[in-house]
């Protein structure tokens, strides 16, 4: 193999495009660059892999339930969890932006919005969050549109814990392994029953519930942290591309993707 064909670190990173892809569209202004702009996109850039990063682990949890893997679910589970919390941590960077130094840059993202990343909502319908009206905000062609559908369409990671479970010998019912895969996790008293059973009889179903709270936990806890850094920045003025900013964040800023497992709570 010639020498400018081998695979060095900079070729298998594809150090050049992903170094490259930030341009901070501040250069234009008069007394540009903004010096945080840089910061802003790199933030959002490194969540937009750690999204990439969560969905691939989440897809490979769901097959390992799938094929009764219980084991490697919850080592994949763990990673997630740790993922989860480098996320929370970044937020303290990015809040060392001032909100003089985002209002420095910040008309120029134009009706660009965090609250448009198709990959955070691929996230939640793969966690069994699904609303089929998010599909209305994309282009029937674009790369958002066809992956939400395809996650809107197959089964969530509830779905296969809720499979798994019943194949270790619990009876779920019939009705919840076979509902809509289009539709959202809504706690059922029959299931609250079933994971009642599983915390005061089997220790390691009791580890994938926790494991699954701790998830959710995770997510939530970078939600909050979210919202507060968006109001730290710019209070409660309207978000960028005519969202409602702070307003819109709260509205899901404690909404679970396991309802069942966090309703059990108050029967142990």
């Amino acid at each position: 193999m010639k020498e400018d064909q081998a695979v060095n670190y900079t070729k298998y990173l594809n150090l050049e495009k992903i170094l490259s892809a930030q341009q901070l569209r501040s250069e234009e202004a008069e007394n540009g660059p903004e010096h945080d702009e840089l910061l802003f996109i790199i933030i959002h850039q490194v969540f937009e892999l750690w999204f990439k990063q969560l969905l691939h682990e989440f897809d490979y949890c769901r097959e390992q339930l799938e094929a009764s893997e219980l084991g490697r679910t919850l080592h994949v589970l763990k990673r997630v969890r740790n993922i989860i919390k480098v996320m929370v941590s970044q937020v303290d960077v990015i809040e060392t932006m001032t909100p003089r130094d985002f209002s420095a840059f910040r008309d120029r993202l134009d009706s660009a919005s965090g609250l448009q990343s198709y990959q955070f909502r691929e996230i939640e319908f793969t966690l069994g969050y699904k609303r089929a009206e998010i599909l209305s905000r994309y282009d029937e062609s674009s790369i958002a549109y066809i992956n939400l559908t395809k996650r809107l369409n197959e089964p969530s990671l509830w779905d296969a814990f809720l499979g798994f479970v019943n194949q270790r010998g619990y009876e779920i019912p019939e009705a919840a392994l076979n509902q809509d895969k289009t539709t959202e996790n809504i706690a059922s008293d029959e299931i609250i029953d079933v994971i009642e059973k599983i915390y005061h009889t089997d220790s390691e179903l009791t580890q994938l519930c926790e494991t699954l709270i701790d998830v959710d936990e995770g997510i939530q806890e970078w939600r909050y942290r979210h919202v507060k850094m968006v109001q730290r920045t710019i209070g409660m003025k309207m978000g960028t591309g005519g969202s409602d900013g702070v307003n819109y964040l709260l509205q899901s800023l404690i909404k679970p993707f396991f309802p069942d497992l966090w309703d059990v709570r108050s029967r142990l």
